[in-house]
């Protein structure tokens, strides 16, 4: 903020220092470096494809001398970089029927020209071109995850090597076959002073005092439990004395008790929009206080849910269910809120246009509603299918967070340069001197092409800081309406400026967006195909198993101890007998 520079070279290199401090960012880029050869052969196809059909266009649609017949030409076909553009966008579908309607409108026919293009271009290809992408990436990673393995394998079996050798004669080297074994208290000796979470090494230390001696099979074991994240089991139910207590206990910890709660908060939310359609065109002032005494009803029924499932579970255990803390949250809110409605506007709410502290009744209303829309988002913990997506998603956040930074370099560097390049270019209209003339505006406005970025009052996206160079960026990869930015910096700049625009197309939505999609269907494969077995309950459990090592770890081939022993003959620092 404090340098006045324009060109700022180290703003470029800032973004390749996060790089270095993952090794899956540097792992997927090399996968991008690996996948270039394949998917340019898909991209000079589709080029090709572009360039035979935009040659076809011009010579459809030519100039004639009927103005009539024009309307194609002069909108799409007028030269060479124009026609190639329209259809560029056309195979993002962004100008689709737009394209083709003045040509369709003289002939139907026209129409299986554009029809035509669309299918080979955007169904075949651009699909082509994301199984290419999954394929080659799910291969590169397969095989960086099955190197990975090895060296952790070939890490714990020079450990146990060393391990065998406590307590052994000195001139004997240790050979790392199954006759040799390492007693358990060495290992417990080397869990005490091993730097790792305190769950791994309870879990460890558990599976260590099943066996007094280990073998070499068995110590690699061991280390299995270091994929994988706590679980968090419950703790026990208290014990009621009497008789009802205990019945009662029982009724409100059964299964039905929670599909009852989902029904009632079914039931509000449905209430809540069959009040707001009835009073869609009523004002604040004319609607009536019946949707604040029907929460006031649902909220008491939640108070006594929250309250009764404390009284069944216990504080600990009510609180070791994700579902339950984000449930009472919500309920404590919503009774928070409803209190305050109380106190400031009383019943029955009568003094509907005074404002009493910093929000309005309407106000308090809306956020009381929003909350318990909010919390119907329960139901989610309840159903199978619904639970795997949401826990897909965790997992996405949890485990690929270096996909992510690839995304913010990316952007970070388009960004910087498309400040570098066209800030500046686009200067919004003064409306401060275009409030004392208003019929000049209106007939400006009426002069202006419809769906061009004037028309459109695009103002706010542009290059002139970096925040709204972001959203530029953003809405570009969407790819609704991008052809309106790359027309409007095009008359403003230069033609070549489209050549930025299409390079974050083709990084941004073609290269990054089917590499997430090929990370997501990985993940959810692996979680559908491994939660067929499982309970509604089950799923969130799974969740401990979704590191991206075990994704692929059925596909990967552990080294034998062959293997690994003969890597191990070769290292500097072991001297190992053969």
């Amino acid at each position: 903020m404090l340098c006045n520079e324009t060109l700022r070279i180290r703003r470029v290199i800032r973004p390749f220092f996060l790089l270095q401090n993952s090794s899956l960012m540097k792992k997927t880029l090399k996968c991008l470096k690996r996948t270039l050869p394949e998917m340019a052969s898909v991209i000079l196809l589709l080029a090709l494809h572009l360039c035979l059909f935009t040659m076809f266009g011009m010579l459809l649609f030519v100039k004639t001398e009927n103005p009539k017949y024009n309307g194609e030409w002069e909108s799409y076909f007028t030269d060479l970089p124009k026609s190639l553009s329209s259809l560029l966008v056309l195979l993002t579908t962004a100008n689709n029927p737009d394209v083709m309607i003045p040509a369709y409108s003289v002939h139907r026919g026209y129409s299986i020209f554009f029809i035509l293009f669309s299918v080979f271009g955007t169904y075949f290809l651009m699909n082509l071109l994301t199984a290419i992408i999954y394929n080659q990436f799910r291969g590169y990673l397969l095989m960086s995850v099955q190197t990975s393995i090895y060296r952790r394998c070939l890490g714990i079996h020079a450990a146990f090597v060393v391990l065998s050798c406590q307590g052994q004669d000195h001139s004997k080297k240790p050979t790392g076959t199954e006759s040799e074994q390492v007693p358990g208290a060495v290992v417990l000796k080397v869990m005490e002073r091993m730097q790792v979470k305190s769950y791994y090494r309870q879990a460890i230390i558990k599976k260590i005092a099943a066996d007094s001696s280990m073998t070499g099979q068995t110590f690699q074991r061991l280390f299995d439990e270091l994929d994988k994240d706590q679980i968090k089991e419950h703790p026990p139910k208290p014990e009621y004395q009497h008789y009802f207590l205990q019945h009662l206990q029982r009724v409100i910890s059964h299964y039905s008790v929670t599909v009852l709660g989902n029904v009632v908060a079914l039931a509000n939310v449905i209430c809540i929009c069959t009040v707001l359609v009835l009073d869609s065109e009523k004002t604040v002032t004319e609607r009536d206080d019946y949707l604040e005494v029907i929460n006031c009803v649902f909220i008491l029924f939640y108070c006594l849910e929250m309250a009764l499932k404390i009284f069944a579970f216990g504080w600990k255990g009510y609180l070791s269910y994700k579902s339950n803390i984000f449930d009472g949250l919500s309920t404590i809110l919503l009774l928070m809120f409803q209190i305050s409605v109380f106190s400031a506007y009383k019943l029955p709410f009568c003094r509907r246009k005074d404002k009493h502290g910093l929000m309005s009744l309407w106000e308090m209303v809306r956020l009381i509603n929003m909350l318990i829309v909010f919390r119907f988002l329960r139901i989610i913990a309840n159903i199978k299918l619904m639970a795997l997506v949401a826990s897909t998603l965790i997992d996405l956040v949890k485990n690929l967070r270096a996909f992510a930074g690839i995304l913010v370099v990316v952007y970070y560097v388009y960004a910087v340069l498309g400040i570098w390049l066209f800030q500046g270019s686009i200067s919004p209209p003064d409306h401060n001197s275009l409030s004392n003339s208003s019929m000049e505006n209106i007939s400006a406005n009426l002069s202006m092409e419809c769906g061009t970025y004037e028309q459109l009052e695009y103002w706010p996206n542009n290059f002139d800081d970096f925040a709204s160079s972001l959203v530029l960026l953003y809405n570009i990869m969407v790819v609704n309406n991008w052809h309106v930015f790359t027309d409007a910096y095009s008359r403003y700049t230069t033609e070549w400026s489209k050549v930025y625009f299409v390079s974050w197309w083709l990084v941004s939505s073609v290269i990054w967006v089917n590499l997430f999609i090929a990370l997501i269907l990985e993940n959810f494969t692996y979680r559908w195909d491994h939660s067929q077995a499982f309970s509604v309950v089950d799923v969130e459990r799974t969740a401990y198993q979704t590191s991206v090592q075990l994704m692929f770890r059925e596909q990967v081939q552990e080294p034998t101890e062959e293997e690994l022993m003969a890597t191990l003959q070769q290292h500097p620092y072991l001297h190992l007998s053969s």
